[in-house]
C-alpha cells in the first residue's frame, strides 16, 4: 500500500520539478521575468533550487519505492 502512495508522490514531485526547471530555463533564455517584483537573479536561483530539489525527492521516492 505504501509503495503505491510513494510511487504517486514520486511521480508528482518528478513532474513538478521537471516542469519547473523547464519553465524557468525557458523564461531565463527568453529574458522574461520568472517572478514579478523580484530580482531576476534571485528568482532564477530559487526556482532552479526548488525545481532540482523537487526532482531529486521525486526520483528518490520512485527509486526507493
Amino acid at each position: 500500500m505504501e509503495s503505491g502512495l510513494a510511487g504517486f508522490a514520486g511521480t508528482a514531485f518528478t513532474l513538478f520539478g521537471g516542469a519547473l526547471l523547464l519553465w524557468t530555463g525557458a523564461r531565463a533564455v527568453l529574458g522574461a521575468p520568472v517572478v514579478e517584483g523580484v530580482s531576476p537573479r534571485a528568482a532564477v536561483s530559487l526556482s532552479l533550487l526548488f525545481g532540482a530539489g523537487a526532482l531529486a525527492i521525486g526520483l528518490w521516492l520512485l527509486l526507493g519505492a
